[in-house]
């Protein structure tokens, strides 16, 4: 009986150890990224939804008659419920920028899969969740590469925030022309007045991936009519 008991206890620290390093693969991938919820995060997620899948699962044998009677309980509630609690988690990194676009939706459902890994390891299922972990990090990382390489126009532009100021209206639709030729695509423009003699023209601006944030000041400040110049990447 102790035996068992020792190989039931080995199996569920197996269990954990493996979370932990699929955890940390995924981790990684975003703190190399820089990105807010980081590899502390991701593993803490992935342990902590292993463990609780453990104590779920285990516990409906610990209950009186259970090893051989027919357990009516289901042992992965609480699992369900951990995948919803995360949701909430995830939704802490998705932001919106003062342009209006959305950030973190790649972050928040790396979050959800990490709960999913730690579901799927405390479950017993090895391989399948080493699958969705390689899975995971290739069409993160390699997939978008492939496609870039393929020559998807599109997918080689990224998206900037410009700001400038010009001090005259009469000034505002000839800068905003010079500004289209030296960029790939502008997105959005937004014109308002800071002052009485100053007026701010915003933009969400689309150049390429391998463009220099400094080359781009420079051309842009060759603009005439242009008094001030903000990049944000």
């Amino acid at each position: 009986m102790l035996e068992i008991v020792d190989n039931v206890h080995l199996e569920m620290l197996i269990r954990l150890i493996v979370s932990a390093i699929l955890g940390l693969l995924i981790g990684l991938e975003r703190e190399l990224k820089r990105k807010s919820l980081g590899l502390k995060t991701i593993l803490v997620i992935s342990i902590v939804s292993c463990l609780l899948t453990i104590v779920s699962i285990q516990s409906s044998y610990l209950l009186p008659g259970s090893a051989f009677a027919e357990i009516r309980m289901d042992p992965l509630r609480l699992a369900a419920q951990i995948v919803s609690g995360v949701g909430f988690l995830g939704a802490g990194v998705i932001l919106r920028r003062e342009d209006d676009t959305i950030s973190g939706l790649t972050t928040a459902a790396i979050v959800w899969g990490a709960a999913g890994v730690g579901i799927a390891i405390g479950a017993g299922f090895y391989i399948e969740a080493i699958v969705g972990v390689g899975l995971l990090l290739l069409s993160v990382e390699i997939v978008p590469f492939i496609i870039f390489r393929l020559g998807f126009e599109r997918l080689k532009l990224k998206e900037i925030q410009l700001n400038v100021v010009v001090d005259s209206r009469e000034k505002i639709e000839s800068v905003i022309e010079r500004i289209k030729t030296e960029v790939a695509q502008v997105a959005n423009i937004k014109i308002k007045d800071d002052q009485a003699t100053r007026h701010i023209i915003e933009m969400a601006i689309m150049v390429h991936q391998r463009e220099n944030p400094t080359e781009l000041y420079k051309k842009l400040s060759r603009i005439e009519d242009i008094d001030l110049i903000e990049l944000i990447s």
